[in-house]
């Protein structure tokens, strides 16, 4: 048993990293075993369901592979934009496979905040749904293009994803693609509430993939029922790349139901499935009201927030499964540590495990960067394969991000223990996490302000049984200027996506804030927290 005196866990060798590229682990999986089921579309009724073989999944991407090169060179940045479906996937791997970069967007950004990611990006091509929660995608993309005098180059439904392949016959070579190239970028935000795209490689991606796949003991015999959405690095990474380098079966559904994500347990004898803390409590109160038969399901994942004990003994219990808890970033491709599917319940709830193979993590004083003690609190720092290659064109904020030495500094504020394991305490960044979405409150103060009857609005996050956190906003009004809760969410919600829209409003005659004026958010959860707010909150 490691004892630790510093907070400094070193990296281990439980596992070797491999030199590949996503697209070469795609040909290597479908050469070890062609007619092995890859992926099925499980949003189709149970007798007539659309299935992959290795070998079809690798013919697919090729063709968009191929299709791809005719118009573009290598390197050229390509936009993904839609929720999760085979054809998502078989463009994932055709970007990959053709050298290209992929944008993940988020389906549920609005006009202003897709024209910032294709901009910020360089795209030159986008991917789309045709609608996502019946909103028009292709409108939006033309709205981005004629507003802000955007060109893109080519823009493929989904729906017409076979004739664009069809018109570009499958000749040629493929480019031979590094695995130290860029793969992806993926759009997170910082506190200036400005998006970043970290810029990952495939080195990073596909190593951190395999090893979290592995540290869960998946295999060709695993069938992975993948919720999480494919525009996060929990989706194309972790599932799609994780299981298509250990063989198993991809079940991807287009947006979790607790009612049918059980019925699909069942039905398709899954073995492996992933669920932030909501979710699980959504599974456990649906599987209580209606009984399904879970045995096939081995092990559970969730990450992005803390699980309660309670939750995790509950979950292991009435699902008979294992539960596994991880912690990582974006930027970090993503994983950077992971419980171990042995681990006690109080571990899995209280800690975030130690780092994966291969992983440095440390624990430093923020303001000097000494490596602290054990058990006291400080920045987590990490380093190794998994550290993103930088902010896409934002060399300032990378720097800031990445240090000299190759540390990554994740803002979050943690202790470890003498074993390696760490235990989130706060955040150094201003983050709100609801329901694993990250939120950024400066880019929702930034709209608030515009508002004729605001003059002042801080956004903290709101403790929240089920979210993990909810988002709240606390304003102070111009004089005579009167709001309601209805008007604020509405105009917050045709600008930024529903998850941003603060769920809890409230309005003070003064804002607690520093002598230099900088508002304490601390104050005002404080002030929440004992009830300080009620009598402020608008109805």
């Amino acid at each position: 048993m490691i004892t630790l005196q510093l907070s400094y866990y070193a990296a281990t060798q439980d596992f070797l990293l491999n030199e590949v590229s996503c697209g070469e682990a795609l040909r290597q999986a479908a050469a070890k075993n062609p007619t092995a089921i890859a992926l099925i579309d499980a949003d189709g009724s149970k007798n007539l369901r659309s299935a992959w073989t290795y070998a079809d999944l690798l013919k697919e991407s090729k063709r968009v592979a191929h299709a791809l090169t005719t118009e573009f060179a290598a390197g050229t940045h390509v936009a993904v934009w839609g929720a999760n479906c085979p054809q998502w996937v078989f463009v994932q791997f055709g970007i990959a496979l053709s050298g290209m970069v992929m944008v993940t967007v988020n389906p549920a950004l609005k006009v202003g905040e897709l024209a910032y990611v294709l901009k910020q990006s360089r795209a030159q091509a986008i991917f789309h749904a045709a609608e996502f929660r019946g909103n028009d995608l292709a409108a939006a993309i033309q709205s981005v293009c004629r507003t802000e005098s955007l060109r893109l180059a080519k823009v493929v439904c989904f729906d017409e994803l076979d004739s664009f392949t069809s018109v570009n016959e499958m000749s040629g070579e493929l480019p031979c693609v590094l695995p130290a190239a860029p793969a992806m970028i993926q759009y997170t935000s910082g506190t200036t509430g400005q998006p970043k795209g970290a810029l990952l490689n495939h080195h990073s991606i596909t190593n951190n993939a395999r090893i979290m796949a592995k540290i869960k003991s998946l295999n060709a015999a695993t069938v992975n029922l993948a919720v999480a959405p494919l525009f996060h690095t929990a989706g194309c990474v972790a599932n799609v790349l994780g299981t298509i380098q250990t063989g198993g079966t991809l079940l991807l559904p287009s947006a979790f139901s607790a009612e049918s994500m059980l019925d699909l347990i069942e039905q398709e004898m899954v073995t492996y499935t992933f669920a932030v803390p909501t979710m699980l409590i959504a599974l456990l109160t649906e599987q209580a009201r209606q009984p399904r038969d879970l045995s096939s399901l081995e092990i559970v994942f969730s990450g992005a927030a803390t699980v309660p004990v309670d939750i995790v003994r509950r979950v292991e219990e009435e699902f008979d499964v294992r539960l596994i808890i991880g912690y990582g970033q974006t930027e970090t491709s993503p994983a950077i540590t992971h419980t171990r599917l042995d681990d006690l319940p109080i571990d899995k709830s209280e800690t975030i495990g130690r780092a994966i193979p291969q992983v440095e993590i440390k624990i430093v004083d923020p303001e000097s960067g000494e490596t602290l003690p054990v058990d006291q609190p400080g920045e987590l720092c990490t380093r190794g394969f998994l550290v993103m290659m930088g902010y896409f064109d934002m060399p300032d904020a990378s720097a800031e991000t990445i240090d000299r030495e190759g540390w990554l500094h994740t803002g979050d504020l943690c202790s470890m223990d003498a074993r390696g394991y760490c235990r989130i305490i706060g955040r150094l960044k201003d983050l709100i996490i609801r329901g694993g979405e990250n939120i950024y409150p400066r880019e929702i103060e930034e709209l608030l302000i515009t508002h004729d009857a605001i003059v002042e609005v801080a956004v903290i996050g709101i403790p929240d049984e089920y979210w993990g956190e909810s988002v709240g906003a606390v304003l102070r009004l111009a004089p005579q200027k009167r709001v309601d809760r209805v008007g604020l969410s509405q105009f917050v919600g045709q600008t930024i996506a529903h998850h941003k829209v603060p769920q809890h409003w409230f309005v003070l005659d003064e804002i607690p804030a520093t002598a230099s004026g900088k508002l304490q958010k601390f104050r005002l959860v404080e002030l929440y927290r004992s009830g300080g707010l009620e009598g402020a909150r608008i109805e």
